[in-house]
């Protein structure tokens, strides 16, 4: 046998032995997609506006403390539609100095000054920045939570350049449960009490003459922390908190005092010395702790706390896991909105395998069949060919952790057929050239270099069509480009490489060969 025919033997052998190795046992390797193993597909809706909404608020803040350093007389600030606000009945002998202040701080704002109205609007390219920020963070915020859920092969991506979001998350069990952990904001936040608990806002209001104070808001107590019967009260709280929920470096489960399921936390160093000074400055004050607007619980503070502590609350084991779950995962930027909910069972899952698999096994034995009795005895050269193609495909999959789903199936199937196309190609090539009276071997060796610009042309344009597919397709579309690159690639070496190397095999110089079945 001579050397190149060796090292080929070795290539083929190690390439389809590690293919066996890396996908064995299949059932632990190749992990199945939604629509094979059943669990839930969602499609989410960021809801951006409230990204530009916090943003809004966040510069007047900065512009209630710059107008007061520079002692900027003004009355009210007023938020409009979205990225908008104006400063209103300001000092007109002012201008100057508020222009100044605008130009230096707020680059990211066009302002116009009409009377003694300053209106300023968030640039357009600004708020698409912070609109594209938010859905970019959901989505890793969402990537943390699900991980943190131990889904194996969850996809989680954005549709698009838009405001959606789309997850596929195999083997989910609760779906109920892990909606809510999905669409919890997470915001949290301590604030001080400065009135409260009252049945009603009215109530509350009564030593304020019926206003909220510019510095504070009403926010109500979470209706899932009261006993059945009782009412959730409103309170008055600052509109500034000392800490929030960015400022914490972990969150775990455990149990309180009284060995009641709660939250404890624990800040970073910086928020731990602010907190620390915080409540060492409002000794014997009410403090709130909430979470998306809503106050969870409500307690003195007896003395400073440094950084780490405890939310009490009426949790269960379950509820305490997820709000640590949450918390340590990070908040959402914005809230969302569920637009598409689909729960996909098991037993439908394992439907689709068996009808998958059927496919895949008719479409071998009738394309088997057709190589067979239409090339003869070298339709046996395209079938070990075909076999070992769809062994290389399989060894990948499992290499690479894809997910095979239905239409990736599809894309097997139609591999098979395209892997057979190669061979078909090489095998007319070849009966052309016998049909001009040439040697059996001159033949073989004229049919396959050929072919091969052909196959290889062919080839190429369908994986870039594939890439393009798996590039901007969502999951089910994802799962089938990826077994068309994989099964393409693979057909290229098993049709061309690996059916020479049988023909080579089989019609050596050293033989006498008289006729070829084909």
């Amino acid at each position: 046998m001579k050397k190149g025919l060796r090292w080929k033997i070795f290539l083929v052998v190690f390439i389809i032995a590690l293919a066996i190795i890396f996908s064995y046992p299949p059932a632990d390797k190749i992990h199945l997609g939604l629509d094979l193993k059943g669990g839930m597909h969602l499609v989410l809706q960021v809801m951006t506006d409230d990204t530009i909404n916090m943003e809004t608020n966040q510069d007047i803040l900065r512009v209630k403390e710059l107008f007061k350093k520079e002692n900027i007389e003004y009355n009210t600030i007023a938020k409009g539609e979205t990225g908008q606000f104006s400063i209103q009945e300001i000092n007109l002998d002012q201008k100057n100095e508020i222009k100044d202040i605008l130009n230096e701080y707020f680059k990211d704002w066009n302002y116009s000054i009409i009377g003694n109205t300053v209106s300023l609007t968030l640039r357009l390219n600004v708020a698409q920045y912070y609109r594209d920020q938010s859905v970019e963070m959901s989505r890793e915020t969402i990537e943390n939570r699900v991980d943190e859920l131990g889904l194996v092969e969850p996809i989680i991506q954005r549709q698009g350049s838009g405001d959606r979001i789309i997850l596929e998350l195999p083997g989910a069990e609760n779906p109920e449960r892990i909606m809510n952990i999905i669409e919890t904001t997470a915001v949290l936040e301590w604030r001080l009490v400065k009135a409260g608990p009252a049945p009603d806002i009215e109530t509350l209001l009564v030593d304020f003459e019926g206003k909220v104070p510019e510095d504070m808001e009403v926010m109500r107590e979470d209706p899932r922390r009261k006993e059945e019967g009782e009412e959730a009260g409103y309170y008055l709280v600052s509109s500034i908190s000392p800490v929030t929920g960015q400022d914490l470096l972990h969150a775990r489960p455990t149990t309180d005092e009284w060995n009641e399921p709660s939250v404890r936390f624990t800040l970073n160093a910086e928020a731990g010395r602010r907190f620390y000074k915080f409540t060492g400055d409002n000794l014997g004050q009410l403090l709130s702790i909430v979470l998306d607007g809503k106050i969870q619980e409500v307690a003195r503070i007896e003395s400073r706390i440094p950084d780490t502590g405890i939310i009490h609350g009426s949790f269960t084991v379950e509820s305490a896991e997820d709000l640590a779950l949450v918390l340590r995962t990070g908040a959402l930027p914005a809230s969302i909105k569920y637009l598409e909910e689909r729960t996909i069972g098991p037993s439908l899952g394992a439907d689709s395998i068996r009808k998958g698999l059927f496919a895949i096994i008719m479409a071998l034995f009738l394309v088997i069949i057709f190589m067979l009795i239409y090339y003869k005895l070298s339709g046996i050269n395209a079938v070990i060919a075909l076999i070992l193609n769809i062994i290389i495909l399989m060894g990948t999959l499992a290499y690479f952790k894809a997910t095979l789903t239905l239409p990736g199936i599809a894309g097997i199937i139609l591999t098979i057929g395209m892997a057979v196309d190669a061979n078909v190609l090489v095998f007319e090539r070849i009966r052309e050239e016998l049909s001009t009276g040439k040697s059996i071997l001159s033949s073989i060796a004229t049919g396959f270099s050929r072919a091969f610009k052909t196959i290889l042309d062919a080839n190429v344009t369908t994986i870039i069509a594939a890439i393009f597919l798996f590039q901007f397709g969502t999951g089910p579309i994802k799962g089938f480009a990826i077994t068309i690159i994989i099964g393409i690639t693979a057909s290229m070496f098993t049709a061309v490489f690996v059916s020479r190397l049988i023909f080579d095999l089989s019609h050596s110089k050293r033989k006498k060969i008289e006729k070829l079945s084909i």
